[in-house]
């Protein structure tokens, strides 16, 4: 098996190449995150599985270009970047933010044709279950309170006025996309969806988690783990176990 002739690019990252990798893991960070928070499993999943992780502008070296303030153009434009890939399976993992991100993609790779694997949505509500949010309208103080609640942030970043000054519109901008993120209604998603939830996380409710059954007609099922909000830091062996696990099953099921 060859690899793929797609290259790596602003909004795609690659890094640890697995060009025999049967499948591809896309990963989607978090609100103010980027594309290193999945190194990690990039280089433990790699080579049995050639994991790519989406880069938002606005963050690291794509500082200098405009940020996107809407999951639906986010969506759009990381459905066109994953178009060259999408030769092999491709399973979707996201977190918070990037857990609505990956829903929206996944809907528009099925539109397309491209049904993936399954879709791995953690530490995010059912996108049929709104809240009312407001962080992104707070002043800086409040937001980074915030990030330090939900201990996602960097303590180096949060210690250091001149780099929160750096990533604070990042930030602001993605808090700005999750929380005005309407569930616009449409097809269920014929992929798979597991539900990724920490116990002590304020963020999704037990009924949030589930409600995410709604939203496909393939099987569903929620995993919790101990913790709060970043509960995949402490459990990041784990997780990744379960994702291989799902994709392994996977493989199993479209060989027969």
């Amino acid at each position: 098996m060859t690899g793929s002739s797609a290259e790596a690019g602003a909004w795609i990252r690659r890094f640890h190449p697995a060009p025999e990798a049967p499948t591809r893991l896309v990963c989607f960070p978090h609100a103010g995150g980027s594309a290193t928070f999945y190194f990690p499993v990039s280089r433990a999943m790699s080579p049995g599985v050639d994991v790519l992780s989406v880069q938002y502008p606005g963050r690291q070296d794509r500082r200098g270009e405009r940020c996107i303030d809407s999951i639906g153009e986010l969506a759009d434009a990381v459905v066109e970047e994953l178009m060259p890939w999408a030769d092999r399976p491709l399973t979707l993992f996201g977190h918070s933010m990037g857990a609505s991100l990956a829903f929206e993609v996944a809907l528009r790779l099925e539109s397309r044709g491209i049904v993936p694997l399954g879709l791995f949505a953690s530490g995010r509500r059912a996108p049929s279950r709104f809240r009312e949010e407001t962080v992104h309208r707070a002043d800086d103080d409040m937001l980074i309170d915030e990030l330090r609640k939900l201990s996602g942030t960097d303590s180096q970043v949060l210690g250091d006025p001149e780099l929160l000054r750096m990533v604070l519109p990042a930030i602001r901008n993605d808090y700005r996309a999750a929380e005005t993120y309407r569930f616009p209604g449409g097809p269920r998603l014929a992929c798979p969806v597991v539900a990724l939830v920490g116990t002590g996380d304020a963020q999704v409710t037990e009924d949030e988690a589930a409600a995410w059954a709604e939203h496909t007609t393939a099987p569903f099922r929620v995993r919790r783990f101990d913790g709060g909000h970043f509960f995949l830091n402490a459990h990041a062996d784990e997780v990744m176990a379960e994702i291989s696990g799902h994709i392994a099953g996977a493989a199993v099921a479209d060989s027969r």
